[in-house]
C-alpha cells in the first residue's frame, strides 16, 4: 500500500499550475479537497505518493510554485508539515 502525501496551496491558480507541471513530469497525482485539518487559502490540494517526494520538491522549487506545505498523515490522523 502506497503512502500518500498532500500538497496544499494558498491559491487555486497555484494548485492548477502545480497539477499541470506534475502531470507533465508524469508524477502520479490526484486533485482533491484540502483536508479540514490543514489550514490553507485554497480548497484544492494535490495528493501524490511518498515515492515522488523528491521529484515534487524539485519541480516546486525550480518552477517557483507557491505552496502552503506538503503534509503527511500521522497514525493519529493529524497532518504533519514535511515540506522543509
Amino acid at each position: 500500500m502506497k503512502e500518500w502525501l498532500v500538497m496544499a496551496f494558498d491559491s487555486t491558480q497555484q494548485a492548477l499550475r502545480a497539477e499541470m507541471l506534475l502531470e507533465y513530469a508524469e508524477v502520479e497525482i490526484d486533485l482533491c479537497p484540502t483536508p479540514k485539518e490543514i489550514t490553507a487559502g485554497c480548497a484544492l490540494s494535490i495528493q501524490f505518493p511518498l515515492d515522488f517526494l523528491t521529484v515534487v520538491k524539485e519541480i516546486v522549487a525550480q518552477e517557483q510554485v507557491e505552496i502552503r506545505g506538503i503534509y503527511m498523515r500521522s497514525k493519529t490522523g493529524e497532518y504533519d508539515n514535511i515540506s522543509l
